[in-house]
């Protein structure tokens, strides 16, 4: 590969990584910070502010990785052709990009139901008191799960984005185009 993909690769892992960042920050600070503000009916609250301020920051990082991993596979076409592992890589983290997509979305409309409740007694941003209404507490239990699987999937993609790198190695792609042709004789 003679073309360089400095930008692609930029947008692509910067943008991984704030989407990993956040919603990890937010699963593991956010959502349980909000779990000491005093006043119960507060506590959901909080945390949907919170998570309102990301969005548009973490809709830019999505952009940002979609963008720079649609120019690094047009860039990377003939080499996900050839070299043996690549396109499997490739198609595992399209996706598991799919999915995080899905995850992410799915949180969101779980959260703007939390939001759109208002001031309902909570234990936190994504734990229920007995008091909390139960549309509200049945959304604050999938946000508990969906908000784990997010990070877990974007790690996974930024796992993924440097085994590539790996693979873009020089013996590396000689090694993975002669497994792919076969043994010549």
């Amino acid at each position: 590969m003679s073309k360089r993909t400095t930008g692609f690769r930029v947008l692509h892992d910067l943008g991984a990584g704030a989407w990993f960042g956040g919603s990890l920050m937010g699963a593991v600070g956010l959502n349980r910070a909000s779990g000491i503000v005093s006043d119960p009916q507060d506590r959901a609250p909080v945390a949907s502010a919170g998570w309102a301020a990301w969005s548009p920051v973490n809709a830019g990082a999505i952009g940002a990785h979609v963008i720079g991993g649609l120019g690094l596979l047009q860039a990377n076409r003939g080499r996900v052709k050839r070299q043996s592992g690549t396109r499997a890589n490739t198609v595992v983290k399209t996706a598991l990009t799919g999915a995080a997509l899905g995850a992410t979305a799915y949180s969101g409309v779980l959260g703007a139901r939390v939001a759109s409740a208002g001031r309902v007694p909570t234990k936190a941003g994504t734990r229920p008191s007995e008091e909390t209404p139960t549309k509200v507490a049945s959304a604050q239990q999938q946000l508990r799960v969906v908000q784990w699987a997010i990070p877990v999937l974007t790690g996974t993609l930024v796992a993924l984005g440097a085994q590539q790198g790996e693979q873009q190695r020089a013996g590396q792609v000689a090694r993975g185009f002669l497994a792919r042709v076969g043994p010549t004789r």
